[in-house]
């Protein structure tokens, strides 16, 4: 058998049974749930960011082998399995925004728990709590990989090894998508991919009725071995059985995609009417306190007197008691409704301000280069009429020469007129 690469990341039965999850106190129920879960949210959003099943099947890789090394209580599952898919599509040469993964599983997160469909905004504190929070995840993932993130997928091997085994051709369909189911389980961290593809093809031709060579026997032309391919077989139908994975809420951080996780101030509770307040007594406390005397000696006039300035005085008191703080709000709030008057008339002057540093940025930038075509303009004007004077020029030289040629021309006409004429003068006086 040839290795294409060296995975060392297996853990044994004992290790699985002693993972960080079980010893924070989570059961083997819960755990399974959890994995399930995470790679369900991995597969569906590999699905809505149109990636290959590559990269989602390395991601469900990295999501086991990470748990496999910290808790389940320590870090939540949705958190992971988002900086899963954004390690994954780097590491797959499909890579992804983080943008882009966010708005994903918030829109994951909003329709799983029936809330309202809402924009990401990417500018919001929201979003980068979000982007801080997946960055962090990449990195938690790095660090306990040690930076090995090498997958081995047992994919790549069904196609050989159904192709040496003369099986039909929709055999290979079923083998694939056990090996895409594989993936929730912790077949990955557990057995080799060669072995992982040797018991998914002995459940595909199962579930064909398609016989396999048994003499001799085929899973050892593969280097596999009968009980891992009956373990494999074994996870995949328990697998079948369970129902689907939920959520549950074992983490102590909150890793909600919707909700902030800053913990919101507990609402003020309003002050129950039957309990007395503890402030200053009112007129009905001041009658049930002062009206005793009188009650007492009903026919005694100093004493109703006396009941009657004390309710005045009381009366006066918890008036100008009750004013006080009214007037202490209403100054306040104008004080308050004046800062913010200012600070907003603040703001727009600034922001006029800039509109015109700006304006006259755009009108220096205009008027530069309007003066650059001016001038490039008369450079052009001055360059075509130096052309025509330099062919006036030449014109005017050629001419001048003209008239010099024809004048020697003329001259000799005349010359030899001349003495034409001469020599008929000579010719009369020798007849003569």
């Amino acid at each position: 058998m040839i290795y294409t690469a060296i995975d060392t990341f297996y853990l044994t039965d004992e290790q699985l049974q002693n993972t960080p999850s079980r010893k924070d106190g989570i059961d083997e129920a819960t755990e399974t749930t959890l994995r399930i879960y995470g790679c369900d949210l991995i597969q569906e959003s590999g699905i809505l960011l149109k990636l290959p099943q590559q990269v989602m099947a390395t991601g469900q890789v990295l999501f086991h082998r990470f748990y496999c090394k910290k808790s389940f209580v320590r870090f939540n599952v949705k958190r992971i399995a988002a900086g899963c898919v954004l390690l994954a599509s780097k590491l797959e040469e499909n890579p992804r925004r983080a943008r882009h993964i966010l708005n994903v599983f918030y829109r994951m997160e909003s329709r799983r728990e029936n809330l309202p469909i809402e924009h990401l905004e990417a500018f919001s504190e929201k979003y980068s709590e979000l982007k801080m929070d997946l960055i962090r995840s990449e990195r938690h993932l790095l660090r306990e990989l040690g930076f090995i993130c090498h997958v081995e997928h047992p994919h790549k091997f069904i196609s050989n090894y159904l192709a040496t085994l003369e099986t039909p051709t929709e055999l290979r369909q079923e083998a694939w998508n056990l090996a895409n189911d594989s993936l929730r389980t912790t077949l990955c961290v557990r057995f080799k991919s060669a072995v992982v593809a040797c018991g998914v093809v002995y459940a595909a031709a199962r579930r064909f009725h398609v016989p396999l060579p048994e003499n001799p026997p085929w899973w050892k032309a593969f280097d596999a071995d009968k009980a891992g391919i009956d373990e494999v077989c074994r996870v995949l139908a328990h697998l079948y059985t369970l129902p689907k994975a939920q959520y549950i809420p074992v983490c102590k951080q909150s890793g909600s995609f919707t909700m902030s996780n800053r913990p919101s101030d507990s609402p003020s509770q309003p002050i129950p009417k039957d309990i007395p307040s503890s402030g200053p007594p009112t007129l009905d406390d001041a009658d049930t306190t002062k009206v005793s005397p009188a009650a007492v000696n009903p026919d005694s006039k100093d004493a109703l007197k006396e009941a009657a300035i004390g309710k005045l005085k009381d009366s006066t008191k918890s008036d100008d008691i009750q004013k006080i703080p009214v007037e202490e709000a209403k100054d306040e709030s104008v004080s308050r409704s004046k800062e913010y008057a200012t600070d907003s008339s603040i703001d727009r002057s600034k922001d006029r301000e800039r509109e015109r540093e700006r304006e006259r940025d755009r009108h220096k930038t205009r008027d530069r280069e309007r003066g650059r075509d001016y001038e490039d303009d008369r450079d052009r004007e001055k360059v075509k009429v130096r052309r025509h004077r330099s062919k006036d020029r030449g014109k005017d030289s050629g001419h001048a020469e003209k008239p010099k040629h024809h004048s020697s021309r003329d001259r000799d006409y005349h010359g030899s007129s001349y003495s034409s004429r001469e020599k008929d003068r000579h010719r009369h006086h020798s007849y003569g």
